[in-house]
């Protein structure tokens, strides 16, 4: 079944280059966790909301998208939703299954938002409320770095589109899956 994902901004020569760095970072690298063994790309299923935000009688409106694996990684923002130019179509076994419903989904969203207004100051709210409809389901690529040996396999990752290395969150996501018996969508 074909998914439709956003256009990577990083190649694979790209990733592996920047998975291999040079220098300090290189010799810290393979020495806590072994050479780069092997690359592959990620794609994880995302849902977009537009979210509407009321505060003080000035309604605020955001496309945000979420991750529909777990709703724990950060949040992808857009100006618009993304155009065929900005999208791909391709069919590949390299991606998550959707495990969350758009409705569990737009209260994870919600809740993340909430926290992102609270943190601007908690005594400015006045008449607060965040709502968030589903637009449309996309990908984000990533890719992935496998360093060790047979014994012992680390896992960096590479968000495909920001061109940044992900935390501990999109690891254990990646670590799920991988050792997960479920079958792709």
């Amino acid at each position: 079944m074909p998914i439709c994902s956003l256009r990577p901004n990083v190649t694979r020569e790209q990733a592996v280059a920047q998975f291999a760095s040079r220098g300090v970072t290189r010799l810290i690298r393979t020495l806590t966790a072994g050479p780069l063994a092997s690359v592959a790309e990620l794609y994880l299923p995302f849902r977009l909301f537009r979210a509407r935000i009321a505060n003080r009688g000035a309604l605020e409106e955001r496309l945000v998208a979420i991750d529909a694996v777990a709703g724990v990684l950060d949040l992808f923002q857009f100006e618009h939703i993304p155009t065929a130019d900005e999208t791909l179509t391709l069919e590949t076994r390299n991606r998550c299954a959707v495990q969350l419903s758009d409705a569990l989904a737009a209260e994870r969203l919600i809740a993340k938002l909430r926290r992102v207004v609270y943190s601007r100051g908690f005594f400015r709210l006045q008449d607060f409320v965040i709502t968030a409809e589903p637009v449309t389901s996309l990908h984000i690529p990533y890719w992935l770095g496998f360093r060790g040996s047979n014994n012992h396999v680390r896992i960096a990752v590479i968000d495909a589109i920001r061109r940044r290395f992900e935390g501990a969150k999109m690891r254990r996501l990646v670590e799920t899956w991988l050792l997960s018996n479920k079958p792709v969508e």
